[in-house]
């Protein structure tokens, strides 16, 4: 049971956060971004550190407890439980780092004005090369980078 708990919370967490560029948050939906073109100069594979916001470790200290309570009898199930919500605070605070770690790109850009960007993002769906024709579209302060759509000649009428 304890072990089922601890999956469920791993699976959730995994799903708290990700810098992907194929995940766009709702608040960012039907908003007007700014959009700037360039080149990809280079692509280097990067870690983004995973979060520690205490659910991890608070799930755990309950988990913990929880199993710890269940050892002996009265006098031993209170240390048991405190020991095991420290334990099990432990090992959740690490299991939510672990969990929210991401496998990411740095991508550096060079844009049509020759100023140069440095972006970080989950690798998406999209594999990205040097000399990429890119575009940095940014919401709300956040910047992802995808691929330049191929640009159609407009029709002569």
């Amino acid at each position: 049971m304890n072990k089922l708990i601890l999956a469920a919370l791993l699976a959730s967490l995994g799903a708290c956060a990700t810098s992907s560029p194929d995940v766009v948050r709702r608040s960012e939906a039907q908003r007007l971004s700014q959009v700037q073109d360039g080149t990809v100069l280079s692509i280097r594979p990067v870690t983004v550190d995973g979060s520690q916001s205490g659910l991890g470790g608070t799930a755990g200290g309950v988990v913990g407890a929880v199993a710890g309570s269940s050892i002996g009898g009265h006098r031993d199930s209170i240390v048991g439980g405190v020991l095991g919500a420290v334990v099990g605070g432990v090992i959740g605070n690490a299991a939510e780092r672990a969990g929210t770690r991401e496998n990411a790109v740095e991508i550096l850009i060079q844009l049509r004005n020759g100023e140069r960007r440095a972006i970080v993002q989950a690798q998406g769906s999209e594999v990205l090369n040097a000399g990429d024709a890119v575009v940095l579209v940014t919401t709300g302060g956040k910047t992802r980078v995808t691929r330049a759509p191929a640009v159609m000649p407009a029709p002569r009428s």
